[in-house]
């Protein structure tokens, strides 16, 4: 049933919002290095890579350069135009076609990198793994402020590594064995509410089972506990 609301909500976004996304095409191909998407290996269900679909943000080779594919709030490889993009989450909508084509659905676990993926506890990566991820899910709603966090912390990736990835392994994780309709539209609707009211602890108030943030993301988090 889920697949079924997957193909039908993303196949009328699709539609819906070609006149929207026709202008960002244009736009892309006559700024920045004239690149529209982005093709970037993800780990999807069952361990199995698939090319995750976006809006191109950065300098092609960005991947390799910096702090690879872990991204900071001011990084120097995102491109003007990208950085509107990144910022009110459009570039994420050509992942429409991964929910369409069935590598991802609406909802789920957020697709990692090889490299971010190793940041989850090995108990976390095999019960994610056993989930097709999402567009959106309980991960990206509590994390949509990372980029934030991380610019906050002189050792980026030591903090990604040791602090933020273990607990969004564990946050990613708890959706498991909640693969409902009725959190499936839950999570949807949280999904528009953090964009409307990002600073909102709302997530926190709705799934009172969700693992307990360390105490150094306790305040980023919004955790009202």
């Amino acid at each position: 049933m889920i697949r079924f609301f997957d193909i039908a909500l993303s196949g009328m976004a699709l539609i819906a919002l070609s006149p929207f996304l026709l202008p960002i095409i244009l736009a892309l191909k006559i700024s920045g290095e004239g690149e529209v998407f982005f093709l970037q290996e993800r780990i999807g269900q069952n361990k199995k890579v698939f090319k995750l679909f976006k809006f191109a943000t950065m300098i092609k080779d960005s991947p390799n350069i910096g702090t690879g594919t872990v991204t900071l709030k001011s990084d120097p490889r995102v491109l003007p135009f990208g950085r509107f993009l990144r910022k009110t989450k459009i570039n994420e909508l050509p992942q429409l076609l991964n929910v369409f084509l069935g590598n991802m659905s609406i909802i789920g676990p957020r697709p990692q990198t090889p490299r971010c993926f190793e940041a989850f506890s090995k108990e976390s990566q095999e019960i994610i793994v056993h989930v097709k991820p999402g567009l959106s899910g309980i991960g990206p709603i509590i994390f949509r402020g990372e980029e934030d966090i991380l610019d906050e912390h002189l050792e980026a990736l030591d903090f990604y590594d040791n602090v933020i990835g273990p607990y969004k392994g564990e946050v990613e994780a708890w959706y498991y064995d909640k693969q409902y309709l009725s959190i499936y539209f839950c999570l949807i609707f949280l999904t528009v509410w953090i964009i409307c009211f990002p600073k909102s602890n709302l997530i926190w108030r709705v799934f009172k089972s969700l693992p307990t943030p360390p105490n150094d993301l306790r305040n980023a988090l919004n955790f009202p506990y």
